[in-house]
């Protein structure tokens, strides 16, 4: 039996799925676009559901449209927004917020105050990143603050949350093999 790669491409507008045989030919593409909503003044968000919709959608397609069956994937790669944060509860496998997108500036505030506390020097220590709400911390931190139960959750160390649309697809079992996720764009 003939196997394929699938890749997942999920943008800021739009997920893609590209099929390619074992030659890295492409062997179909399906593209969908995604929502994007600003609730506020330089706030950015995407509803976590419509995401994984938009997954299954371009991956259905692929798999219909070249007439292969899902057990001739071999393996599946996922390139996502990277700094666009959702947490997801692991019991449930559905978000506890929207997903707050990259370019997003609703957590300046919460950046603000923690320059003014002085953390910034240890956060660039420890990560080599500055304090800026294109990174993650400051957005769980949002979710958090919007959702107390959610904050009581992670506190309590339950593996009960996870963060990233990639997660979600790995949450759901879609392809229930092996799953490796490695760190990536550093």
């Amino acid at each position: 039996m003939q196997k394929y790669i699938l890749a997942i491409d999920h943008g800021t507008t739009s997920t893609r799925a590209v099929l390619f045989d074992k030659a890295a030919n492409v062997v179909e593409i399906a593209q969908k676009e995604t929502t994007i909503s600003y609730p506020h003044p330089g706030w950015v968000e995407q509803d976590a559901n419509e995401i994984w919709l938009a997954c299954l959608a371009v991956m259905s397609e692929v798999i219909l449209k070249s007439k292969i069956s899902p057990e001739q994937v071999a393996a599946i790669g996922i390139s996502n927004q990277r700094e666009t944060s959702v947490l997801w509860d692991a019991s449930t496998g559905l978000p506890v917020s929207p997903a707050i997108v990259w370019q997003s500036k609703q957590t300046k505030s919460i950046c603000d105050s923690w320059k003014e506390k002085g953390y910034e020097d240890v956060v660039k220590v420890k990560t080599g990143l500055r304090i800026d709400p294109y990174f993650s911390a400051s957005k769980i931190r949002f979710i958090f603050d919007q959702n107390p139960d959610v904050y009581e959750k992670a506190k309590k160390g339950c593996g009960g949350l996870s963060r990233g649309s990639d997660m979600l697809i790995k949450y759901r079992k879609l392809w229930p093999r092996a799953c490796i996720s490695f760190v990536e764009n550093e």
